[in-house]
This record gives structure tokens, C-alpha cells and sequence, in this order.
């Protein structure tokens, strides 16, 4: 059953944000010979104090430091998301993943492109002052066997609700104490400063929250999901909610995904790096069609394939031939 605003779209396709942990060294790169890219990073070194477009090329530590992953990532995912609708896409709704939401936001018209890095660069600085933590993601091990040995260790939490590859937050001393008694084919540390997703950062968005609630965000022009009530919304003091939860609380992909697909989603697009969101998707629906916009090459892809398309179905003959 569709979303009612979604009823009278055909195919809606769903953008996807991924979060913190996605970056890249150079991943904004291709962007650089764009004015609309410079005319950005001008923006947004006004804002920040410091060079996005610098970083991107630099430095992969300084790159992981919250205070600057989670800038860069939003000013290269919003210009994606630019060059997508100057192409002539649009989302019929979109969801992130954690930080990831303040990009669909952004797709979603809720604010403009300045107000949004604003906020989040005040909830990257508030963040990265938090006690250092780890997370990290494991594959190939005992479900069950996972979930009691983390249950019973102080410290760490399961941050995410899928089991075929779990992430694990807390303390480094924590993760190390699971992963002494959990045997695990694969272990990939996270390059992330802080346990994310964990009552550990709970001070965080209680000093996060003040500053949300005095932004006024706008109508907003599509759905968007709430990651923390698994529901597709456009009301404004819900979206606004579940950001100030989805701080400390893990992050259901599964069960977002699970909706998403029961929404009757056909298309879906992971706009950044990396396909990483959609795979749960298409565990779900192996029909779904999905795609990574990364780069203008991507959509310029996109837009041929598209095309070609269109002249196929206008033309049937030139298939037959």
C-alpha cells in the first residue's frame, strides 16, 4: 500500500543517503570543474572556516574526524543531488541513513543548502567533542551468540538491526571483550571517532536539540522517512524527532528497508558512495532496480540509458532490427 502522495506517481523511485563511515579521500573530486561546485565550496567555507574542496584531496585521517566527515559528506551528496534534478530527476521520497537524513532533507526541500550544512556543522562539532568510542561491522558469525555476549557486556550495543552483518558500538574495550568471545569471520573497523548509536552519545542530542528546534524548515516537497519510527512522513516536529532520537538509537536498514519495499518501491538510487544500502533492499525484493549515483558520470550514464529508453519504446522497430 503506497504512501498516499505517492498513490497517483508512477514508479516512484526512493533516494538513499548513506551516513557517516562512507567517505572517501578524493570523492568529491570530479566535482571540482563545476561552477556550481565552486560556488558551493565558496559557500561553504564561509560557513565552516575551512576548505571542503581541499579535504576531499588531502588528508583521509583529518577526513574521519567527525567534525569534518560529516560537512564534506553533505556538501558532496547535496551537489549530487544538484546535478541529478538539473537532469531532470526527481525522488518520490527519500531516506537516510543517520547523518544521511540531512541530506534526503535537503532533497526533500526542507532547507536550503546553507542552512543545512549550519546545522551540520553545530551537530559535527557537538559530536565530536563526545568521549572517543569505536564501531564496527562484522560478518560470518552466530547470530544468537552475538546478541547474548553483547547483551551481557557493559559498554557496547548492537547499532543496527541486521544480524547477516552486524555493527557493534561502544568503547574500544568493549568491542574487543565481544569480539574475544564471538568468533568472526571478518572484522571492518569503522572510521568513525565516537559509539554512535549508543546511549554513550545521548548528551549529544540533548545539546543538538536546542539548535534544531530553532531552525524553520519548510514544507516538505516529497516524503520523508523517520528512520526511528519506521514510518514515511511530512510533518515537520516528527522528522524533527526522530532526528534528535536517531542520535542514540541504532539504525533499523532493515526494517526501513522492509518498509520501503512494502511501500510498493520499485526503483531505488544510493546517491554517495557505495551500494552498501541498497544491498538490504534488494535481499528483500530481488526485482528492485537499483543504482549508485557518484558522480556526474553516473548520472550522465543515466541519462543515456534513459533516453535510449525512451527511443525503443517510441520506435520498437530499431529493437527488432
Amino acid at each position: 500500500m503506497l504512501f498516499p502522495s505517492l498513490q497517483n506517481k508512477k514508479n516512484p523511485t526512493v533516494w538513499v543517503f548513506p551516513g557517516q563511515g562512507s567517505q572517501k579521500l578524493a570523492m568529491g573530486q570530479e566535482l571540482l570543474k563545476f561552477p556550481l561546485t565552486q560556488w558551493r565550496l565558496q559557500q561553504a567555507e564561509s560557513i565552516l572556516g575551512w576548505s571542503i574542496g581541499k579535504l576531499w584531496q588531502s588528508d583521509d585521517k583529518q577526513l574521519s574526524c567527525t567534525q569534518y566527515t560529516q560537512p564534506c559528506l553533505y556538501v558532496f551528496m547535496t551537489l549530487l543531488v544538484d546535478f541529478l534534478k538539473r537532469s531532470g530527476y526527481q525522488p518520490g521520497l527519500v531516506s537516510g541513513y543517520s547523518f544521511g537524513e540531512y541530506v534526503a532533507l535537503y532533497a526533500a526541500g526542507a532547507y536550503d543548502f546553507e542552512t543545512g550544512l549550519k546545522l551540520v556543522k553545530k551537530r559535527a562539532e557537538i559530536m565530536s567533542r563526545l568521549p572517543q568510542g569505536s564501531m564496527t561491522t562484522l560478518t560470518g558469525f552466530d547470530p544468537e551468540k552475538l546478541k547474548q555476549v553483547v547483551l551481557n557486556t557493559p559498554n557496547v550495543w548492537l547499532a543496527n538491526d541486521n544480524l547477516s552483518y552486524a555493527i557493534v558500538s561502544g568503547t574500544s574495550e568493549a568491542i574487543a571483550s565481544v569480539l574475544s568471545q564471538v568468533s568472526v569471520n571478518r572484522v571492518i573497523p569503522l572510521s568513525v571517532s565516537a559509539a554512535f548509536h549508543t546511549p554513550l552519545v545521548e548528551t549529544a542530542a540533548q545539546e543538538f536539540q536546542e539548535t534544531l528546534y530553532s531552525v524553520d524548515f519548510q514544507p516538505f516537497l516529497i516524503p520523508v522517512f523517520c528512520s526511528v519510527d519506521c514510518t514515511l512522513s511530512l510533518n515537520i516536529n516528527q522528522v524533527k524527532r526522530n532526528l534528535i532520537e536517531q542520535i542514540s538509537q541504532p539504525v533499523r536498514w532493515e526494517m526501513i528497508s522492509r518498509t520501503l519495499v512494502e511501500q510498493g518501491i520499485k526503483q531505488a538510487w544510493q546517491i554517495g558512495s557505495g551500494q552498501g544500502l541498497l544491498k538490504s533492499m534488494k535481499q528483500i525484493d530481488s526485482n528492485l532496480e537499483i543504482d549508485n549515483i557518484g558522480s556526474t558520470a553516473d548520472i550522465d550514464s543515466m541519462v543515456i540509458r534513459d533516453q535510449l529508453k525512451k527511443l525503443f519504446i517510441a520506435n520498437p522497430e530499431i529493437v527488432e532490427r
